[in-house]
């Protein structure tokens, strides 16, 4: 049995045990101010290091440095309304491009995020263009109609050419993936599913545009 000069001295725990909580409800307290923040997934993704982002929902971001970017990728195709487009058109702009088809989820839930990032560049140096690697023009001028998308779409599913001109640069395994290209056209950026939030599309794009051409 213990002596009592050896027993733990239950007053002098008090002080520690207080600090103790304190510092749990700290901690609470900030995880719920970040809970309440009006974009918590961007806020995770711009604490990072810039070389790369996975969020808890399998979010993917990877930013490539500019020493590590491969050559700039020419690209071309049918779009939806049956003209012709090629990336010279869009040369010197930085450049959205989005890999989606109609009925894939997580290409519907960030539309809405996708139109609102081109309706604020517009006119500013950026283009987007998306590339449908499912469906024929009918089907992608629908889904466009329904989710008020209204930056133009290759119709690759007969030829895959635009898909296949980005192969040597980036994989494009899993749909949606979007890609950030710098002013050169070269791949600065890759996020791999639904882009989680239009801040960090944004935050993508405003990288590529502070950066000399």
């Amino acid at each position: 049995m213990p002596s009592r000069s050896s027993r733990p001295d239950r007053g002098a725990g008090r002080p520690r045990t207080a600090r103790l909580i304190a510092a749990v409800l700290g901690v609470a307290l900030a995880a719920g101010l970040a809970a309440c923040s009006s974009d918590p997934v961007a806020s995770q993704y711009r604490n990072g290091d810039n070389k790369g982002y996975i969020g808890s929902d399998g979010l993917r971001v990877d930013e490539i440095k500019t020493a590590d970017r491969t050559k700039p990728v020419s690209f071309a195709g049918t779009l939806e309304d049956g003209s012709k487009f090629t990336s010279s058109e869009v040369k010197g702009d930085v450049v959205v491009v989005n890999f989606w088809y109609a009925a894939c989820g997580p290409c519907r839930v960030e539309a809405k995020d996708l139109q609102s990032v081109w309706a604020k560049y517009d006119g500013k140096g950026v283009s987007f263009v998306g590339v449908n690697t499912y469906d024929q023009a009918g089907t992608a001028t629908s889904f466009n109609e329904k989710y008020g998308i209204t930056y133009p779409s290759i119709i690759d599913v007969n030829t895959g050419a635009a898909k296949l001109a980005f192969a040597e640069s980036t994989s494009i395994q899993a749909t949606p993936t979007t890609l950030v290209l710098d002013k050169q056209g070269r791949v600065a950026a890759r996020v791999i599913g639904p882009i989680g939030s239009a801040s960090i599309l944004d935050s993508l794009i405003q990288s590529a545009l502070a950066e000399k051409a």
